[in-house]
């Protein structure tokens, strides 16, 4: 059933999904298994998948404390909306409360987090309940499922007979009604389990716009004089693949802003897109369209947004499509309906109108771009600047980075500072090559979402940016990334302390307890792992930096 579904990868960590994988000669043959370290790194896996594809991503993991470490992963996969299939296992159903190994009552624990949960009871129920599973995973605002499947639902029937705890020679009613309970559960259990089963996908319902909310917000673009266009993640998502939403916004002609998931989708040096001065640029246009991003705290909340200012937000959530609204800003439009059908279809009315976005914005663009070059300009005298500390200058690195790494890399971004400096200077190559947590800031994700993302791109480099903070959540997956052949790069920037929480708490608290890390050799731990590794010092030059970087 999988085939027609996942196309071929699945993520696990060991122990009771073994029997998931093992019964099926199909797991053997016709998928990629990775099973990692943690399973938190198996769902983060999933996760990348699922973006990276366009589809569904799927991870296993064991029972009780199995599912408890997949929590962090599971909410940011949620907060993402990526649709993660969590196949989980179970204590046996006979055995359930009676205190068997690793049995807890799982469903509530992640309940809140997906949009379907499930207990497989009976046999002939796994295909069936697998089916809606995957459809309710990516209809609407797509989002994690969690299936939990019972030890003897993945076991055979005379497995199950054996290992049911019948009592022998039952010499009393309550005996004998035991063993009658038994063989009724059994029964219940097996019954209809070999019989033929549709396999196929069911159909996956994606919100489409209509005509009417359409007309309403070219009306209002037509008369813009300087519109802006904030793209989030949303903006991805199929129907539309991203070379048809890329020939959409160059269609449009509106100067963009790229976060999440969109970013890299104009390329390295599109005329259209701003990297620097958004608070600025937003403060200063007179329509924006919000194309799945999301007024939380990276939009400041709305408050940016002037009184003035005509606010379009597209969402298949509703819930996210006006947050804050209304509080801290208020819209001239809103669109419940997928991001990239949505600017398709105002991509068309705008051409009837014979808009021309950018002749029409051309001042507009100009000006923005004028601010552009003066912060980058700002930026190339940082990278002249030696550290007060000695070490290395994080722009010098992140800059050869840019240069050298091939340009259908697959950057994760996996850090607080550094991270946030790769942000502005190291740049995605084009669509769908750019990893980060999300809305979560969940610090952990680099080498799960590597491991995802080399599944589905064997053939491409990926390279983890990792803070040297961040870098203790994960390191320990290079062992997975040896034993599975799949070369990942890795960078730590190593400032030897968690230096984002540092910038407030030192000033305000006159305190570092809790921030200061060590100069901690990561590279050597990563070798006794089987990588190789390269230890980049103060004294290297520009040239030696970019040479190193490219040797590796």
């Amino acid at each position: 059933m999988f085939l027609n579904f996942s196309r071929q990868t699945l993520n696990k960590c060991a122990k009771k999904t073994n029997l998931i994988l093992i019964n099926s000669k199909y797991f053997s043959t016709k998928f990629n298994i990775y099973d990692t370290r943690h399973e938190v790194n198996a769902v983060f896996a999933a996760d990348a998948v699922a973006r990276l594809r366009q589809h569904i991503g799927v991870a296993a993991v064991t029972s009780g404390p199995g599912v408890t470490n997949t929590i962090t992963s599971l909410k940011n996969a949620q907060l993402a909306e990526s649709p993660v299939i969590l196949l989980a296992g179970a204590a046996p159903s006979l055995m359930k409360g009676k205190g068997a190994l690793q049995d807890i009552d799982q469903i509530p624990i992640i309940q809140s987090m997906c949009k379907f949960t499930a207990r497989i009871i009976n046999v002939e129920d796994i295909v069936p309940t697998l089916r809606e599973a995957i459809s309710v995973s990516q209809s609407g605002t797509p989002g994690p499922v969690f299936i939990e499947f019972p030890l003897d639902v993945l076991q055979s029937y005379q497995e199950v007979l054996r290992d049911a705890s019948l009592i022998k020679n039952p010499d009393t009613p309550e005996k004998q009604n035991f063993n009658e309970s038994v063989y009724q559960h059994i029964y219940r259990q097996f019954h209809n389990a070999w019989s033929n089963e549709e396999f196929g996908p069911l159909p996956v319902t994606i919100p489409k716009p209509n005509i009417e909310d359409i007309t309403k917000i070219a009306d209002i673009l037509e008369n813009a004089k300087r519109p802006l266009l904030l793209m989030g993640s949303q903006s991805t998502l199929p129907p539309l693949k991203t070379e048809q939403l890329v020939q959409i916004v160059n269609n449009l002609g509106i100067p963009t802003y790229l976060g999440g998931m969109s970013r890299g989708l104009l390329g390295a040096n599109s005329p259209l897109q701003m990297r620097q001065n958004r608070k600025i640029a937003i403060k200063e246009a007179d329509v924006i369209l919000l194309a799945g991003a999301v007024c939380d705290f990276r939009l400041t909340y709305g408050k940016g947004f002037s009184p003035e200012t005509k606010v379009i937000s597209i969402n298949r959530s509703q819930e996210q499509m006006l947050k804050n609204h209304g509080v801290f800003w208020n819209s001239a439009a809103t669109i419940q309906a997928d991001v990239g059908l949505t600017l398709l279809e105002l991509q068309n009315q705008m051409k009837e109108r014979k808009w021309g976005g950018l002749e029409k914005c051309k001042e507009w663009i100009e000006m923005l771009r004028e601010m552009e070059i003066k912060k980058e300009e700002d930026t190339a005298k940082k990278l002249a600047q030696k550290p007060d500390d000695g070490h290395m200058n994080p722009l010098v690195l992140l800059t050869a980075m840019d240069e050298v790494i091939p340009k259908d890399a697959i950057l994760v971004a996996d850090g607080g500072d550094f991270v946030g400096s790769a942000a502005y200077i190291v740049r995605p190559g084009g669509p769908l090559q750019w990893l980060d947590p999300g809305t979560f800031g969940t610090l952990g994700v680099g080498a799960g979402f590597a491991l995802g993302a080399k599944a589905v791109y064997p053939e491409r480099t990926v390279v983890i940016i990792y803070g040297d903070g961040s870098a203790g959540y994960s390191l320990m997956e290079f062992d997975t990334f040896v034993r599975h052949k799949l070369p990942v790069v890795g960078i730590i920037g190593n400032d030897a302390c968690w230096t984002q929480i540092a910038r407030e708490q030192v000033p305000h608290f006159k305190s570092a307890v809790a921030c200061d890390l060590d100069y901690t050799h990561y590279e050597e731990a990563a070798k006794a792992l089987g990588t190789q590794s390269l230890f980049l010092d103060c004294d290297m030059d520009v040239k030696q930096v970019r040479e190193a970087l490219a040797q590796e």
